[in-house]
């Protein structure tokens, strides 16, 4: 019986250290352009009396809470290996989601709270001064979701900022047409209900981050990620008998990796083999693997080779 065990890390980053650069730049921009919108939201907000903008300012603030752990998100992605952390801080980028989508949940019920309550004591609102304020939240917001468009492919952080600035947009059109609606007909109650509204959005677009982040906290095999399809390629390559052993688990929001055995025709081929079975990964996006090579017959146990 023959049985050799080759380790080996293939690096490969969906996005280069020069689209992590301008992705950072762009959250920086973001961040400074959310605040200042922020600033806007909450002085007009107090003075109008708006749950409406009060609202989305505290959503926007989350937002810009979000937007900033995502960029110390994009810092560690490439933390270097220390004592007791063999891959770095890595594993924080998947935390950070899953922080931002709880504190996305949190604003949800702060805002449906106060909207209930605008409901029972409404207040007069100036809705010109209010459509104008939102008008510019639709700049400021889809100005970002633009800039975070190409990054949102790359990262669950990106990802979720790009649709949070998405509803933030679609959200702000909500209120300018609150705005225009109480102007012409003092419809006061149209500001609670689009406060509810602005909760909705937020609640449908932070599920799927939370699911996503979840999956990931726990090594879930991240979406995107076909294991079947994945063991497909490895049995295609020359000289690969069979696979087993499978164990696929994300590093980060960015970084898969994976663990199997597998079974050659001829153990002298091993190290061509397992070069080309990690070229193979790579090309679908599984950056770590480490391989143990093995003859056939060598795993008799059928239930213990899955």
């Amino acid at each position: 019986m023959e049985h050799e065990h080759i380790q080996g890390h293939h690096h490969h980053h969906h996005g280069p250290a020069v689209a992590d650069a301008s992705l950072k730049k762009i959250y920086i921009l973001s961040i400074a352009l959310n605040l200042a919108y922020v600033a806007i939201e909450v002085v007009t907000g107090l003075f109008n009396h708006s749950v409406g903008l009060l609202s989305d300012a505290g959503h926007n603030l989350s937002d810009i809470i979000s937007l900033a752990l995502a960029l110390i998100a994009l810092g560690l992605l490439h933390s270097p290996r220390r004592d007791g952390y063999t891959y770095g801080y890595r594993k924080l980028s998947v935390l950070i989601s899953l922080v931002n989508a709880v504190i996305l949940l949190v604003a949800v019920g702060a805002i449906v709270a106060e909207s209930i309550d605008k409901f029972y004591h409404p207040v007069p609102i100036d809705g010109a001064v209010v459509s104008w304020t939102a008008g510019i939240g639709i700049l400021v917001n889809g100005f970002t979701a633009l800039l975070l468009m190409r990054g949102r492919s790359h990262d669950l952080n990106a990802q979720g900022a790009f649709l949070h600035m998405m509803a933030d947009t679609l959200v702000s059109v909500g209120v300018v047409i609150s705005g225009i609606v109480i102007s012409f007909t003092d419809w006061y109650f149209i500001d609670p209900i689009i406060g509810l509204v602005v909760a909705a959005v937020i609640l449908v677009s932070t599920w799927d981050l939370l699911r996503q982040s979840v999956r990931l906290s726990i090594d879930a095999v991240p979406e995107g990620v076909d294991v079947d399809h994945l063991l497909g390629h490895i049995r295609e390559v020359d000289g690969v008998k069979d696979v087993h052993h499978v164990h696929v688990w994300p590093i980060s929001t960015t970084e898969t990796a994976l663990t199997a055995h597998l079974v050659v025709d001829d153990i002298t081929r091993s190290e061509e083999i397992v070069r080309a079975v990690k070229a193979e990964l790579s090309e679908e996006g599984v950056v770590h693997s480490t391989l143990e090579v093995e003859t056939a017959g060598h795993c008799s146990d059928s239930e213990n080779c899955c």
